[in-house]
């Protein structure tokens, strides 16, 4: 019986995560509702989880972190020697 609660859990998870990478606008003002929602209930700690985090540069729809920092470093290019 546990098995089925882990797997249900697992499967609730996953469905989340592929919510937020495929929708990621739609996900931001579902969870920001529900965090609206947690904090008119009283429920602080529930509604500063759900909450979303503020994107800046390509609004966290490309993948990359929102904590990544842009470095403009430039690398050199060496040539390729045959030999």
């Amino acid at each position: 019986m546990i098995q089925y609660l882990i797997i249900a859990v697992v499967v609730s998870w996953s469905a989340v995560v592929v919510f937020k990478k495929v929708f990621p606008k739609t996900a931001n003002s579902v969870f920001s509702s529900l965090s609206v929602f947690c904090e008119k209930q009283g429920w602080t700690i529930l509604a500063k989880w759900l909450k979303p985090k503020m994107t800046f540069g390509c609004a966290g729809g490309c993948g990359c972190s929102s904590e990544d920092k842009l470095t403009n470093t430039v690398q050199e290019i060496k040539p390729i020697k045959w030999q």
